[in-house]
């Protein structure tokens, strides 16, 4: 569960000036797999990504994010009730392409693994999106360009994984998730991840190793840590402390998420004219 919505002066990654000579990207990649086990009973007969937060649902809001960016690409890794992600989106949203893989082993294996299954379905720059995240459009600016990771700074309630960063703002190691105490600064990871293609081609050779060795029940982060310690992957920094966003795990997250993400002002105003 995170949320920020304060401004971040230590380390702000605002250099969308500097992108002249790079290409925007236009590929996004969706695990939306999982059983969502933890918003039951909403899960049951629906996936974690078609829970509605007031009225609109995290993917058609993903979606509209997507759009608003320039995306023309929608890959989505899907396991749990996978029908219903198909039949509520089809096979194009506007511009925007929709195509899916099916994770045939949701139900046993963890984030990894549907990271794995797509390295023949991408072969592109592309970012990395959770299925339970409800954003800002604007915090993907800086986003869409390739290697990044969104993190924000930590707060003292939060918990799970967290990056530590250099004065060039660029992620220099990662750390599980702790409740002891520690000196440094660190920033929580918001699993929104961007990749050049020779960054995804390393990645994959990584993961090749850790299915083969049956380590499909781990975490995709595993596999960035070890490359970030080692140097054969590197991410900067974009800060996600200056506007909205939440992580839709359980029930009392959805309730705060629909504090932070109102209904559409211009129902509001309709309703509240019909009520005069």
């Amino acid at each position: 569960m995170v949320f920020f919505d304060g401004i971040n002066t230590y380390y702000m990654n605002s250099d969308s000036e500097n992108h002249c000579g790079q290409n925007r990207i236009t590929t996004a990649l969706l695990l939306a797999a999982g059983t969502g086990s933890r918003l039951f009973p909403l899960t049951q007969n629906s996936p974690k990504c078609l829970t509605l937060v007031n009225d609109k649902s995290i993917l058609e809001r993903l979606i509209n994010n997507l759009k608003s960016q320039g995306f023309k690409r929608l890959v989505i890794v899907t396991g749990h009730l996978k029908e219903c992600i198909m039949e509520y989106l089809g096979e194009k949203s506007g511009d925007l392409i929709i195509e899916y893989i099916h994770s045939p082993l949701y139900k046993t294996t963890n984030n990894i693994y549907s990271l794995w299954i797509a390295r023949h379905k991408i072969n592109e720059p592309f970012v990395l999106f959770e299925s339970d995240l409800v954003l800002n459009s604007a915090l993907l600016d800086d986003m869409v360009y390739p290697d990044r990771m969104a993190v924000a700074l930590m707060q003292p309630w939060l918990n799970g994984t967290t990056v530590t960063l250099n004065m060039g703002n660029k992620v220099t190691k990662f750390h599980k998730g702790t409740t002891k105490s520690y000196s440094d600064i660190r920033y929580k990871t918001v699993n929104i991840y961007s990749f050049s293609l020779q960054s995804w081609r390393a990645i994959v050779k990584r993961l090749n190793q850790y299915i083969e060795a049956g380590s499909v029940n781990c975490y995709y982060e595993t596999v960035f840590s070890e490359m970030v310690d080692n140097k054969s992957l590197a991410f900067d920094s974009v800060s996600f402390d200056h506007k909205p966003w939440y992580e839709i795990d359980t029930i009392k997250d959805l309730a705060k998420t629909e504090l932070l993400f109102p209904k559409e002002l211009k129902k509001l105003a309709i309703l509240k004219n019909a009520m005069a």
